[in-house]
């Protein structure tokens, strides 16, 4: 994959929220790389044996709370100390920041004539569309305290999105929220899905979820419905919610666990379809199913209303509870669902689609150059002249 041509002799930093495993943000980010093969990285935590060597052949540069030495397990408890931690990434010197943010990676200050494009997996949800969720969920002596976390996470939120000269967003839903966030115009440009690593094959009688397992991907709903059917049902991923769902499961439904590429690849192919309860901002899961020529079971709302075709390519559930999707299992018929159009619906979502898609972005914003407001230019000194005090201070992760 060749690098964009007016990128060419400019200084590129890359830049990603943190890099603990590996799950669909980061291989999206994996292919911005292979875009930028010069460019530095920038995280606010890396985890080498977590991401799996993927990143190793790249200069890694980090910040101070990678002392800390945190991994995907134990990542969350220092959600407050983020935004300072990306802003203090120094990208003195860079001519172009591409930044992937599902969460902060979008609130890094760049040099005053940088560039500045992000590319939004979703603005961060726990501070907007799970908070009211996010607080429910913890007690009373905690919720004040988190309460106010968010409010200040806003409004830091909405100034650092100031900050970003051009916003691309990875599907029609995100890029409703970051017009209603952070008040931003964004172009639509999907994820990248490595299709070729999928492939049809002999369909076994499970039907699968392939997902991370916390709360706002609705495992539960999933798990209610197939143990209450009685009908096999996969869950391959790993997470916070993982024991807590496993309580409530049926015989029927086995918890294989975080698996391998290789293994989910085999899982994909041989499932009835893959179910998904969640409002996923795109979904790259659904994409791959759909590549290994099966079909999707799916909520309607979100992103997997544009890559899953209702009728074609699989079927849609409209509440995110067990009845609404017994209904939706019970109706399905994977007669009624040809391998070959899943196959070519995926194909619509190529890595090469993506590089040109996004290749015309980064030269159209080069060309224009950098469009912060004024606002977002003082708070930007202000985080300069505070940057590389007290914790967060850089450190570099050399491979």
């Amino acid at each position: 994959m060749e690098m964009i041509s007016s990128a060419k002799g400019l200084r590129v930093a890359l830049v990603h929220d943190f890099l603990l495993d590996l799950r669909g943000a980061e291989r999206v980010f994996l292919q911005l790389c292979a875009m930028f093969p010069d460019a530095d990285i920038f995280t606010a935590v890396y985890d080498p044996v977590g991401t799996q060597g993927r990143f190793e052949d790249r200069n890694v540069i980090t910040s101070g709370l990678q002392r800390l030495r945190p991994t995907a397990r134990n990542f969350r408890p220092l959600l407050p100390f983020y935004p300072a931690a990306v802003e203090s990434l120094d990208l003195r010197g860079y001519d172009l920041v591409v930044s992937s943010s599902s969460a902060w990676a979008h609130g890094v200050i760049p040099d005053e004539n940088a560039v500045h494009v992000c590319y939004c997996h979703n603005p961060f949800r726990y501070a907007w569309t799970e908070r009211d969720a996010t607080l429910e969920a913890r007690s009373g002596l905690v919720r004040p305290v988190l309460a106010q976390v968010m409010h200040r996470w806003r409004q830091w939120d909405f100034i650092a999105a100031q900050r970003v000269d051009a916003y691309v967003a990875n599907s029609e839903t995100t890029q409703q929220r970051i017009e209603r966030y952070f008040s931003r115009e964004s172009t639509v440009i999907h994820p990248p899905v490595e299709v070729q690593r999928f492939s049809p094959g002999p369909v076994e009688d499970h039907h699968l979820v392939l997902s991370e397992l916390i709360a706002h991907k609705r495992i539960e709903v999933v798990v209610r419905a197939f143990s209450r059917l009685g009908l096999p049902l996969v869950v391959a991923g790993d997470g916070p919610d993982a024991r807590r769902l496993q309580r409530l499961a049926g015989p029927t439904v086995h918890f294989a666990g975080r698996v391998s590429d290789h293994e989910a690849e085999r899982l994909l192919r041989s499932a009835q379809s893959l179910v998904v309860a969640a409002t996923e901002e795109f979904g790259i899961a659904a994409v791959e199913a759909q590549a290994s020529g099966r079909p999707v079971i799916a909520l309607r709302a979100g992103g997997l209303m544009e890559t899953v075709i209702e009728g074609r390519t699989g079927l849609f559930f409209d509440r995110p509870d067990p009845a609404s999707l017994c209904a939706a299992i019970e109706r399905f018929d994977p007669a009624d669902f040809e391998t070959a159009d899943c196959v070519a619906q995926a194909q619509r979502f190529s890595p090469e689609r993506f590089a040109n898609d996004f290749a015309a972005v980064v030269e159209q914003t080069l060309t224009r150059g950098p469009e912060r407001s004024i606002a977002a230019g003082q708070h930007r000194d202000a985080g300069r002249r505070s940057r590389g005090r007290g914790l967060a201070r850089a450190g570099r992760t050399r491979s």
